[in-house]
């Protein structure tokens, strides 16, 4: 057996000599590893450090997201982008609260302020007469019933906002055809036409029917004689038509008609949240509600199609 080494003298005289080439390797390592530290910096670290301070600042409700760096890596990039949407979203839905609070404080405060000067008048006057302190009671009463009604209201239109997409699957055909017999009176008529051979959709029926009553109810009180419902649907999706004969929506009003607490029916009990709860009610189920272009009353109710 023949057995080969060498001496540690050896490597070291071989590294020795080679000491010029050892060292340009290490410089280019080392020129590398600078590089390399360089591009993360410019295409990673700063531009996650600029979406912390940018991301702080919208908590704070004091900025936005920028737009990214064009240095930036394309994941890094699409960050900005998610997070521009999300904070985008916050801002909407910060301003939807913040006018949402002034309009549940103008409901309350009018009511409120009846109530509290029926009573003031009760206590100044203990003598008042039956027939002025009847009214003034039943004034009371009206504005305590008008709250309640406002706070049940609140409380579906919370209950809608909050819903969460189910698997629900109906045909539209019976539920329409139920709420149009349950609506349809001597003065009030209501026309579904044929309804017959619909796809099943993505919604429950507690929803639609709620949706349907809530139009129907809004005709017959803007002086409608008879309401007409049409079906029509594509591959994906089914859209149900209602229209009214009534004296039609003024337009001024129209790009209000979606707000919370508007109504043109106040004296009349009308609270304004009719509409709000059922968009709120539909969009939980990946459907819409939208008003139709034109001078007629009328509503469209899109509906995601069941696939089979």
């Amino acid at each position: 057996m023949l057995l080969l080494s060498r001496s540690a003298r050896a490597l070291f005289r071989g590294l020795y000599e080679d000491r010029g080439k050892i060292a340009l390797g290490v410089a280019a390592i080392f020129g590398l590893l600078v590089v390399l530290s360089g591009v993360i910096s410019r295409g990673i670290t700063r531009p996650i450090e600029q979406l912390g301070a940018a991301t702080r600042a919208v908590a704070s409700g004091r900025g936005s997201v920028p737009n990214p760096p064009p240095t930036a890596a394309i994941e890094i990039q699409s960050l900005y982008a998610d997070f521009a949407v999300m904070a985008a979203a916050i801002e909407r839905r910060s301003r939807y609260l913040r006018d949402f609070a002034h309009a549940v404080s103008h409901e309350f405060k009018t009511p409120l302020a009846g109530i509290r000067g029926a009573v003031e008048l009760l206590q100044d006057h203990t003598d008042m007469a039956t027939e002025d302190r009847s009214r003034f009671l039943a004034n009371a009463d009206a504005d305590a019933q008008r709250l309640a009604l406002l706070v049940t209201r609140l409380l579906d239109l919370a209950s809608a906002d909050m819903a969460e997409p189910g698997d629900d699957r109906n045909d539209p055909g019976p539920i329409i055809v139920q709420v149009a017999d349950a609506w349809r009176t001597l003065d009030f008529a209501v026309d579904t036409g044929p309804i017959t051979g619909l796809p099943d959709v993505v919604v429950s029926a507690a929803t639609l029917e709620t949706v349907l009553a809530t139009l129907l109810e809004n005709s017959r009180q803007a002086k409608a004689r008879s309401v007409t419902i049409r079906v029509s649907h594509s591959a994906s999706l089914l859209d149900i038509l209602v229209t009214d004969n009534g004296p039609g929506i003024v337009p001024t009003d129209r790009l209000r008609l979606f707000e919370p607490f508007f109504t043109t029916k106040r004296d009349k009990g009308g609270t304004g949240l009719g509409l709000a709860i059922s968009r709120s009610l539909l969009a939980a189920s990946a459907g819409e509600l939208t008003l139709i272009d034109g001078d007629i009353a009328g509503f469209i109710i899109r509906l995601p199609i069941k696939p089979r």
